[in-house]
């Protein structure tokens, strides 16, 4: 292994600029940026002049940029249609690979990106870079001690009252497979599912609305400024009902647009024999928290920890989740140890979003 890891992007829009190039501004002695790949020929040469090595290569054909033996990782970071493909084909060139969340659009493509990983050797993990958060450590901690008991409630919490974003290809089904639940849904699941440490599930309901995405007065107050109505394909809100193997229950909801009064992003609820707990993040929250709840002495306690900080936006602190993860998965590639976020576990994340919409379009209960 070189001093230092080669990295080639694919895909240099919002997520590359806001969360990757920061977080490997840190690492500067470790790892390289030595390929720029995007469809739009621009935006990679914008990139590699600004975060690449000097002689940095920018492709528009991700094919040609794993042609070059000398990339060891490459970070999979486009539209979620695209995650599948890509990731498959840097396995069969001999990258390790970094693909951003979710695994893929669909359950199909998830399991066939991990049939390739476990084929090609290399390492592979997915972009929950919110375990990394200090109250998210703290509750997992607390989970695996055994603090809360046999947990058989859990709540993956990531609502928006209006927040829909109107950048990017966000509102596009096809590029995209769905909106605030494949988008930030995602994270909320992770995160309850990694406290919880449980990925059996069994059976899944769920609900999907397109109810205020399409209505022009709705777009009011829309923190990201008005969305085109015409132009909008996916759902605005949706809601899941699973049931694991061991009889545990997990409630998800996600939107972007819902007309509530608590935001909760990236948020968790977890309900144990011994004690419950819950993350208070996202928009309605200045700070992030984890309370406990327990009985004390014949008494109904709760035990609130130090607030943490927001979870929205990247700001490049040493301890953002987005650093700290990225500092993880370096060390795991350069000496050999496995990543914090494992590809099996972000494949039932995958399997369990397909099956609420799988639900919501067939009005029936997915058996898993």
């Amino acid at each position: 292994m070189r001093d230092k890891l080669r990295i080639g992007i694919i895909g240099c829009g919002g997520i590359a600029h806001q969360k990757h190039f920061p977080a490997l501004e840190h690492f500067k002695d470790k790892v390289e940026l030595v390929a720029f790949c995007d469809i739009i020929k621009e935006r990679a040469e914008e990139s590699a002049e600004e975060f690449g090595t000097p002689d940095a290569k920018v492709y528009t054909d991700y094919k040609e940029l794993l042609k070059d033996d000398s990339i060891d990782v490459v970070n999979v970071l486009t539209p979620n249609v695209a995650h599948a493909p890509i990731t498959i084909a840097a396995f069969e060139a001999g990258k390790h690979v970094y693909c951003e969340k979710p695994m893929s659009d669909n359950p199909v493509d998830a399991q066939k990106m991990v049939d390739a990983w476990k084929k090609s050797g290399k390492k592979f993990t997915i972009g929950y870079q919110n375990r990394f958060r200090p109250e998210v450590q703290a509750l997992h901690k607390a989970c695996e001690n055994g603090e809360l008991g046999d947990i058989y409630l859990g709540k993956a919490h990531a609502l928006r009252r209006r927040a829909v974003p109107t950048w990017g290809v966000f509102p596009d089904k096809s590029q995209q497979g769905g909106g605030p639940l494949i988008d930030i849904g995602t994270h909320a699941l992770d995160i309850t599912l990694w406290c919880m440490d449980n990925y059996k599930p069994v059976s899944v309901n769920g609900s999907v609305f397109e109810k205020l995405g399409h209505l022009p007065e709705a777009v009011e107050g829309n923190l990201f400024g008005p969305w085109d109505p015409k132009t909008y394909e996916v759902e605005d809100s949706a809601f899941g009902f699973i049931k694991m193997e061991n009889g545990a229950t997990i409630y998800l909801e996600a939107s972007w647009a819902l007309n509530v009064r608590d935001s909760k992003e990236a948020a968790t609820t977890l309900a144990g024999t011994k004690a419950g707990a819950e993350i208070l993040s996202g928009m309605s929250y200045k700070e992030n928290q984890l309370i406990f709840n327990r009985t004390h002495n014949g008494l109904l306690v709760e035990e609130e920890l130090s607030p943490s900080g927001n979870i929205d936006y990247f700001e490049g602190g040493e301890s953002a989740p987005e650093v700290l993860d990225a500092a993880q998965w370096i060390d795991a590639v350069m000496n050999d140890k496995e990543p914090l976020v494992k590809p099996e576990q972000a494949l039932v994340v995958t399997q369990i979003l397909g099956a609420i919409y799988k639900a919501a379009e067939t009005g029936s209960e997915v058996k898993l």
